[in-house]
């Protein structure tokens, strides 16, 4: 398993490795120095050097030099990304020297250059190379504001089709990713494989959640968000959405996480007066289920750019699983998925009254009314997500297209 991010960093690729494992397989993991989403190298690692570790009770773990991305300063950035691919294609050969590999998975999440190292592995161990595709290139850097120069995004289209030439397998997590993949890639390569998640044993010991957290709520009809606040989820759209609530001393918004657009946030909340929201920081993802559980309705938003709309965001199959009322600014699978579960309500991105409106539905109903919305959610996540059976899925289909 070929991934720039991986365990301490909260990644689904980690509980994909994990379940892998367990089921018997032998799982090798080449990645980098952790350092997301904070910027910063995480204690216990250095950005330069080697680093060998174990996970999970039985998985080696190899950790190439990474350029720390900082704070989301563009140069930094790049030097970021590239420096993955650098350091992957120098060390990485060397590294696994004398291993035999029946199949390099890698988990490519933006950028798509982080499949360039797996490349000449694929060829030095005559392995099946598939890559899990987390995001579409070029097209996300034209809808994040990244790239906007046409001839530089026609480049970057040549780059992802020689990347994908040399893939024997393409992974898609949504099945609107075929018709943008396939203009650079050979439909035969592509199979649907959506994201997954691993649920925690009742029995593990779970942290605690701060019991002021858990008061708030308890005591109010709280709609939570939980992941990365940034560019591309809109937060503006959910802030505005939390001032026209603001009037409704019952609603509360909890915003779970960290990102680029956090400051923002916090400025406008203190400009407004917005009392109705709560910054409550990060958590790891063992503790995430208690605070859905103790919350009203889970949101999940995206900007409204054509891109996102292929998507299904991972949060999607966490708020599945956690039997709990959606309520989706955004468009497309993400939306599909929620409405065709009835696990809650989608309404258009960017729309903050449309999604004041989806949230006050949401309030009026009845308490069982809800949870029959959560139940129904929770069954479609048992069908079509779980990680135990989609991490045998993914073995399946490595065997059925590697030549014996």
């Amino acid at each position: 398993m070929l991934s720039q991010y991986f365990w301490p960093e909260t990644f689904i690729v980690n509980d994909l490795v994990r379940k892998l494992a367990e089921q018997g397989h032998e799982v090798t993991v080449a990645t980098a120095k952790p350092n997301y989403p904070g910027g910063d190298i995480f204690d216990g690692y250095k950005a330069w050097g080697v680093q060998r570790e174990r996970f999970a009770d039985g998985v080696d773990v190899l950790r190439i030099p990474l350029w720390p991305r900082g704070r989301g300063n563009y140069k930094n950035l790049v030097l970021n990304y590239l420096s993955f691919v650098v350091a992957g294609l120098f060390l990485l050969p060397w590294l696994l020297r004398g291993r035999k590999f029946d199949s390099i998975v890698v988990f490519a999440m933006s950028p798509i250059t982080q499949v360039i190292p797996a490349i000449p592995l694929k060829w030095l161990k005559r392995a099946h190379l598939a890559a899990w595709i987390q995001d579409l290139w070029p097209e996300s850097l034209s809808a994040t504001g990244f790239v906007h120069n046409p001839l530089a995004l026609r480049m970057v289209g040549w780059m992802v089709k020689g990347i994908y030439r040399c893939c024997d397998t393409l992974l898609l997590q949504s099945h609107a990713f075929f018709e943008p993949v396939a203009r650079y890639a050979c439909r035969g390569k592509l199979v649907y494989y959506p994201n997954s998640i691993a649920l925690r044993s009742e029995n593990t010991v779970q942290p605690e959640v701060p019991a002021q957290l858990i008061e708030v709520l308890r005591e109010n009809f709280c709609v939570v968000f939980a992941g990365n606040i940034g560019i591309a989820q809109s937060i503006e759209t959910v802030v505005e959405a939390a001032e026209l609530l603001r009037q409704n001393s019952k609603v509360k918004f909890v915003l779970v996480g960290s990102g680029s657009r956090l400051e923002w946030v916090k400025e406008r909340k203190n400009q407004l007066g917005l009392d109705n929201v709560m910054l409550a920081g990060r958590f790891p993802m063992e503790v995430m289920p208690q605070i859905f559980e103790h919350s009203s309705v889970l949101l999940v938003s995206l900007k409204d750019e054509e891109i996102f709309s292929y998507t299904i965001p991972s949060k999607v199959q966490a708020y599945l699983a956690a039997g709990k009322p959606i309520i989706a600014s955004l468009r497309g699978e993400g939306a599909r998925v929620i409405e065709e579960a009835g696990a809650g309500k989608a309404c258009e991105p960017e729309n903050a009254r449309a999604l004041s409106e989806g949230i006050l539905s949401l309030m009026s109903l009845s308490p069982g009314e809800r949870k029959e919305m959560g139940r129904a959610g929770q069954s479609y996540f048992y069908e079509h997500f779980d990680m135990d059976c989609q991490a045998e899925r993914l073995v399946a289909i490595l065997k059925s297209r590697t030549p014996i």
